[in-house]
């Protein structure tokens, strides 16, 4: 099957049911995507699928078949995705393991919502686990990287 990841096409020959989670990671080497639970309940796999936030770790790959699938790696090659530089500024990472995954859902967010209130964001990432509990940092870079952009999310 084809698969549009990150602007780039690929052939993958895996069993249809296997999550794309995997696919990622595992077949096309794209380990940003991280896997926490495996049921959909932390976000740690997040990644844009057509725009939209998407857990990877329980979509089969034939549902992302010929479809834009976006992840951390492909956000921005370097680095310069406004979310991307509000982490950085902010100082955002603790451990770190969550963090693609919330980066990817505060992108989508922000492609939809220019300048989300406390409460957007909240309700946004609100199933975006953090283990280290950076919070109150997230929602701050969030609002950072709002104020870095445009239309659309981009700068």
């Amino acid at each position: 099957m084809k698969l549009l990841v990150n602007g780039k096409e690929h052939e993958v020959t895996v069993p249809a049911d296997m999550p794309l989670l995997w696919v990622l990671r595992d077949v096309l080497g794209l380990t940003g995507t991280k896997y926490g639970c495996g049921m959909a309940q932390c976000g740690a796999c997040t990644v844009h699928l057509d725009g939209r936030a998407l857990r990877s770790c329980v979509l089969p790959v034939s549902a992302a078949a010929g479809r834009r699938i976006t992840t951390i790696e492909g956000l921005d090659p370097n680095g310069d995705h406004p979310v991307q530089r509000a982490w950085a500024e902010l100082d955002v990472v603790q451990c770190g393991y969550c963090q693609p995954g919330q980066i990817m859902a505060a992108a989508a967010l922000l492609s939809e919502t220019a300048r989300p209130s406390d409460a957007d964001i909240d309700a946004a990432l609100s199933a975006n686990l953090c283990r280290c509990g950076t919070y109150q940092r997230i929602r701050a870079a969030v609002h950072r990287a709002a104020g870095m952009t445009g239309p659309g999310g981009r700068p």
